[in-house]
């Protein structure tokens, strides 16, 4: 059997050695070695340790044939994979380009081409699927990461070849919207005792609708309001809700009236995942915390307000809280109002509420004479009240009243519809009017700040005649957030992506003086309070409630 003999220096290939003494102890090759030695003599720097490498021997040429054999089919089987898949993509990307150099060529005048997001999808729902941004054949975009020459790297731009976009939520999908009209609707008093609470804030709607339709609308979208008459009775309130929503189809809800009201719609709106934006109303049912996610308030709620009022009282006017008296209404609005009276009174006395004076009377009546008796009963005597009532009953407390206590403090909640009760106060004499405060959650209207200005114009133009009211602007500031927020959530939308962008909402400059912003746990878009008060004619001024 042979074996391999040691070395006999670094220089040469170890020779074949036979373990059989057959004379047989030279290397089979004797040419080859032949070959090598006169290689050898030729070695221009042997001095140097340069040792030359002599030609592998049959048996490792043959090794190494089939070791490149295998290399060749190895890159041919990746070549082919390449071909395959990556060809027709770089062929795409030159196509494209093509036609953008093309495009340019063609079209030299054109404003430059604005480059499409990079394959950034777009979610405007949970049940909506990504809207991916088409490749365009533009240049690339900005932010693209690029090679040194300019071009995009490869990742990138096999990314934007032609992605297949997702068909976006399109207007018939969704309740309420279509390629010409976005409907809201609005479950108010329209007949009976308070049907000018409707009136009124239905002006309000039409004329930021009628100043923004006048405009191009929203992408083109007209804004269009569906009312329903629930006479201000929970009884009636389910009716309107389903007529608005399942016979008129709207999208959603803005400025329903009412507390009462509201217990009804509410959960109505919640069920069907429905927008319910701005109510009138600042009862703690639409206050939550953390918030309903599909309810929006726009006003400051009556808890602020009651507050407001009751440390005006106490720290500026000097009363003690048991000289304090709270009419208030028979049901949930009622109950709001004096909540926030209570807890203002426990903050002032360190926790104590007690001998507070709470007078009634059934919604929808004027009937305040049981209230009227109850207060000439209570001593000590009260020097102040509190009016957590709508216009009619408020006006007939005042009149019952004034003249057994003349120096009585009327003070009243804007719920109580402020320009309605001056009116019917100055039906009753200036003496009846005089020196009413009334909390406010708009600036004054006859103010010259910005919003008060505008609002003025556009009521001027769209209905003339009809004078400016708190109410109405209350519903013109409400429809302009809403506005606002379908301007920013874009032409494609559902619920879910409307409020995602009203949650984002910040720093909205609608005039008011403070800033307007939402955010997931905050759906109330002002906290401020003003003060007014009436004068002998019958106009309100601002008054300091601090």
């Amino acid at each position: 059997m042979g074996r391999l003999s040691d070395p006999q220096d670094d220089r040469e290939y170890p020779r074949y050695v036979s373990d059989a003494d057959d004379g047989l102890d030279q290397l089979p090759n004797t040419a080859w070695q032949a070959e090598h030695e006169r290689i050898r003599t030729l070695d221009r720097f042997p001095r140097l340790g340069v040792q030359d490498v002599p030609p592998p021997p049959v048996e490792q040429k043959s090794f190494n044939a089939v070791l490149l054999l295998g290399t060749v089919v190895l890159v041919a089987a990746v070549s082919s994979y390449a071909a395959v898949t990556l060809l027709p993509r770089w062929s795409g990307l030159a196509f494209t380009y093509s036609r953008a150099d093309a495009s340019v060529t063609q079209h030299p005048a054109a404003s430059p081409p604005v480059a499409p997001p990079a394959f950034v999808p777009s979610v405007t729902s949970a049940n909506a699927a990504p809207a991916i941004a088409p490749a365009q054949g533009t240049a690339p975009a900005a932010n693209m990461p690029l090679r040194e020459d300019g071009l995009p790297k490869a990742e990138m731009r096999t990314a934007n070849i032609n992605p297949t976009a997702a068909a976006p939520r399109t207007p018939s999908t969704v309740q309420g919207v279509t390629d010409s009209e976005i409907r809201l609707g609005m479950a108010a008093p329209f007949g009976g005792p308070s049907r000018e609470m409707g009136r009124q804030l239905k002006l309000g709607i039409e004329t930021a609708f009628n100043q923004a339709n006048d405009n191009g609308g929203v992408y083109g979208r007209q804004l269009k309001l569906v009312t329903a008459d629930d006479g201000y009775e929970p009884t009636r309130t389910l009716d309107a809700m389903k007529e608005l929503y399942e016979k008129d189809k709207v999208f959603g809800f803005v400025e329903n009236y009412g507390s009462p009201t509201a217990l009804v719609s509410v959960p109505y709106a919640l069920e069907r995942h429905a927008l319910y934006f701005g109510a009138f109303t600042g009862a703690p049912s639409l206050r939550h915390d953390p918030p309903d996610r599909y309810v929006f308030n726009f006003r400051a709620g009556y808890a602020e307000e009651a507050n407001a009022l009751i440390h005006y009282l106490v720290k500026v006017r000097r009363l003690r809280p048991e000289e304090i008296g709270v009419l208030t209404q028979q049901d949930a609005y009622g109950d709001a109002g004096w909540d926030g009276v209570t807890k203002a009174v426990r903050a002032l006395r360190g926790g104590d509420s007690a001998n507070i004076l709470r007078m009634t009377y059934p919604r929808n009546t004027v009937d305040v004479d049981a209230a009227v008796a109850q207060l000439r009963r209570q001593r000590p005597v009260i020097k102040a009240v509190v009016l957590v009532a709508t216009v009619r009953p408020a006006a007939k407390f005042i009149e019952k009243t004034r003249d057994l206590y003349p120096d009585m403090i009327y003070t009243t909640i804007s719920g109580v519809g402020s320009t309605g009760l001056a009116n019917e106060l100055m039906l009753l004499g200036p003496r009846f009017a005089d020196g009413v405060v009334c909390t406010q959650v708009t600036p004054p209207v006859d103010s010259y700040a910005s919003v008060a200005l505008n609002y003025k114009k556009a009521l001027a133009k769209y209905f003339p005649g009809e004078p400016a009211d708190y109410m109405s602007l209350e519903a013109y500031l409400t429809a302009n957030i809403l506005i606002e927020g379908l301007r920013r959530v874009g032409p494609t939308f559902d619920t879910e992506a409307l409020v995602d962008t009203l949650e984002g909402m910040r720093n909205y400059e609608l005039g008011l003086g403070p800033k307007i912003a939402f955010d997931p746990s905050d759906h109330q878009a002002v906290h401020k309070v003003w003060g007014t008060q009436l004068d002998k004619s019958g106009q309100y001024h601002a008054v300091d409630l601090e």
